[in-house]
């Protein structure tokens, strides 16, 4: 197969649970009585409605342009979607209704990854051709999910998983936690893109955020594998699947 299609299938996979995600996130606040994403339109599945430039088009498209001029074939990007408006004094605990509604992104990409997985056992069906996109974008779509929902559980504000701190901690701990947010963004680009390079500079070769999607989304995806009927070696298997078209 061409690398442009790959390219494609890996940059759709994304964006798909990049968007499911962050609509989770809205759905999760309406049933705990805020409405302002409905309002807003928020709650969409298209597209437009929560794209962010940088996040959305500029970052992805870097990576995708990246990957095109060093042949690499396709593979997965970096990115994210205009967050989801969300009024925590609308619930009737907002500590604990934030740390719901932070849940609902990760667990969401967990229950994609899950029916992908399911799905996997429908593709012997279809013609060979097609057969074929589909395991590349099954592939790309596991991974992409798998990866978006473990990433989002650091527990770094305002990363999902920070926010599930700030629900979980005492209320001193929880309000100094919370207080991380407006640096957290900085403090994750710097663990894994600054602090790599700087130490790599010198031969130490360090991996947080490897570590943390090994560490936690391995046996995440080795019990979502088993629990669909796949083998634990499954995401191997899906890694190579750009590679040999799925045969």
């Amino acid at each position: 197969m061409t690398e442009w299609p790959e390219w494609s299938l890996s940059f759709v996979a994304l964006v798909m649970a990049i968007i499911l995600h962050e609509v989770s996130h809205g759905y999760a606040a309406l049933a705990l009585g805020d409405d302002t994403a409905r309002k807003l339109g928020r709650l969409s599945l298209n597209p437009l409605v929560h794209v962010d430039r940088v996040g959305t088009i500029i970052l992805p498209g870097i990576f995708l342009l990246a990957q095109a001029l060093a042949h690499t074939g396709g593979g997965l990007f970096f990115g994210w979607a205009k967050p989801v408006p969300i009024a925590p004094w609308r619930f009737a605990d907002p500590r604990r209704g934030m740390m719901l509604v932070a849940l609902a992104g990760p667990l969401t990409n967990y229950a994609l990854t899950f029916l992908s997985l399911l799905a996997l056992h429908a593709t012997p069906l279809l013609p060979d051709l097609v057969r074929a996109y589909a395991l590349i974008f099954i592939g790309f779509f596991v991974m992409a999910n798998l990866a978006l929902g473990t990433f989002n559980l650091l527990p770094i504000p305002p990363l999902d998983g920070g926010r599930v701190a700030v629900g979980l901690l005492p209320e001193r701990l929880a309000m100094i936690w919370a207080g991380l947010e407006r640096a957290g963004i900085v403090i994750v680009l710097l663990m894994v893109f600054v602090l790599p390079s700087l130490l790599g500079a010198f031969g130490i070769e360090v991996n947080p955020l490897g570590f943390w999607l090994h560490a936690v989304g391995d046996p995440i995806f080795n019990a979502l594998a088993a629990a669909a009927g796949h083998p634990r070696d499954l995401f191997l298997v899906l890694r190579f699947l750009g590679g040999d078209g799925g045969d």
